[in-house]
């Protein structure tokens, strides 16, 4: 059997490493191949060298376009890889157009596809996100839902049952596995003069946020007046792309304060150590749950609907306002949630399944 590990983004190299880990350990075939959707291989190695995980064998470089322009680029060159490799099974994992590109191509040439991340709804056909995921979840041989509400939602959508796998999602791997070692050997709040419960961090780049400009200027005045009003700074760690929206705007927002995006171990311990989380990114409402630090959404809906049952998050959507208000309300509440995204052993369940059937 061998193995074809698809990823493009940095959120997806993070996710895919447990599953990554998981086939080097049990001595599986497999390669892996980066399209290059938001950053060149060289851009990413430094998550690849943290991570301990091997180059990917192929490089793509799609670079960025509309969304039809980089899912045909990535279509067309990943399915060259897979016509020369000819894997048993395609790994993808979330709702990028890696994703969408990757689960295409493959069952397109009969290959089998394992969906990681599989089931999530957010119900907004205006997302590019949630067509992506729809796709691949319809495109799959093995849906890999992270709850049993992402479960239930495939089973109701007709996907046969015996193609869907709760394992828990690998981003409590990834955490558990990195956490410590991140601690160790970071010192990401002492080079930003930081103290732990001192600050507010605020991630902001979905293309329905940044590329609005009434939206983005309402979220950051809410960002600003939140600022002013917890007397703390509020760090954000800015895509180029969302800067690059941020200078053609002419937005002004004095009390926040940017920096260059930061790898996965630093930003770790910015999580670890905020007093809240704003943030409009899946992954990070995941991850906020997992440490146990409060969070704002800064969307009108989520995907993640667990961490709202949790009571680890709350939606604010994007008025300034509602923001500041959602923020009180969070740093008034206990840390006291259950994480309800698995035990950490979500990609040893994921390689099990693929490779033999072995669940549980």
């Amino acid at each position: 059997m061998k193995i074809a590990v698809v990823l493009g983004t940095r959120p997806e190299i993070i996710k895919m490493a447990p599953v990554v880990r998981a086939l080097e350990k049990q001595g599986i075939p497999f390669f892996i191949l980066h399209t290059g959707q938001h950053y060149s291989y060289d851009l990413d190695r430094v998550f690849f060298e943290q991570l301990q995980l091997p180059a990917p064998a192929y490089n793509l470089e799609a670079g960025s376009g509309s969304h039809a322009e980089q899912t045909a680029r990535i279509l067309v060159s990943v399915e060259k890889v897979l016509q020369k490799e000819k894997p048993d099974v395609v790994l993808v994992q979330g709702d990028t157009n890696s994703v969408l590109a990757g689960a295409l191509a493959s069952v397109k040439l009969h290959i089998k596809v394992g969906h990681v991340e599989a089931g999530l709804r957010s119900y907004d056909r205006t997302m590019p996100e949630e067509i992506n995921r729809v796709v691949a979840d319809h495109c799959a041989d093995y849906l890999f839902a992270p709850t049993e509400k992402a479960q239930q939602i495939l089973l109701s959508e007709g996907i046969p049952q015996n193609s869907v796998f709760v394992t828990g999602n690998t981003i409590v791997d990834a955490v558990s596995q990195n956490l410590e070692l991140a601690k160790e050997n970071n010192r990401i709040l002492e080079s930003l003069e930081l103290e732990p419960q001192g600050y507010f961090l605020v991630t902001l780049h979905r293309q329905e946020n940044v590329d609005d400009v009434k939206r983005y200027t309402s979220i950051l005045r809410g960002l600003h007046q939140a600022s002013i009003d917890f007397n703390v700074p509020v760090i954000y760690p800015i895509h180029p792309r969302s800067r690059k929206r941020l200078a053609e705007f002419g937005i002004k927002a004095d009390k926040l304060r940017f920096i260059n995006p930061v790898d996965y171990f630093s930003f770790l311990q910015l999580e670890r150590n905020a007093r809240l989380i704003l943030t409009d990114s899946g992954g990070v409402q995941e991850e906020s749950c997992i440490l146990k630090v409060p969070c704002v959404t800064l969307r009108d809906n989520t995907e993640r609907p667990e961490t709202l049952e949790a009571g680890s998050n709350v939606l604010a959507g994007t008025a300034a306002e509602k923001i500041v208000e959602c923020a009180r309300k969070m740093l008034g509440k206990p840390s006291d949630w259950h994480n309800p995204f698995g035990d950490g052993h979500a990609g040893e369940r994921i390689v099990g399944i693929i490779t033999g059937g072995r669940y549980g």
